[in-house]
């Protein structure tokens, strides 16, 4: 695929433009502890998705959810003031699962380094069940025969 800077300096664009309407101009209660971490815009300039997270509880997400799904209309405006383009892009708000996931792989992470710990504390006191050597050997052949 190929990446079009247009989209690109207009996805970046609309990050600082959406951010600061979140700290500054949407005073909605309900709205949370929010990052915009990404934005993604088509290659036509017609949708933009912006990717969030937010700090807090999954009653947090469900209401910033809500809260950015009604101010989505005044964000858009604003959007389509500052950049300055033909046709504003339809703008859909995506909670990031990014952080979910890092946490889950830290997780998993974790537990693999407790295991190879284990593992290394069970091979320290190994011994062979056999010889220590059990291939063999060719014979060698007196000299006296």
């Amino acid at each position: 695929m190929v990446d079009n800077p247009r989209a690109r300096k207009l996805a970046d664009r609309i990050k600082v433009i959406v951010a600061q309407m979140i700290d500054t101009r949407i005073k909605d209660p309900r709205l949370g502890f929010v990052t915009v971490t990404d934005v993604r815009v088509t290659g036509d300039l017609q949708n933009a998705s912006v990717f969030y997270t937010v700090y807090g509880s999954d009653e947090d997400r469900d209401g910033t959810a809500a809260a950015l799904k009604s101010a989505t209309g005044m964000i858009r405006s604003e959007v389509g003031k500052q950049t300055g383009v033909r046709l504003t892009p339809t703008i859909e708000f995506h909670l990031d699962s990014v952080p979910e996931t890092a946490a889950h792989l830290d997780a998993a992470l974790i537990e693999a380094r407790k295991r190879d710990a284990e593992l290394e504390a069970l091979r320290a006191g190994a011994r062979y069940a056999g010889d220590e050597d059990p291939y063999k050997k060719p014979r060698e052949d007196d000299e006296s025969e």
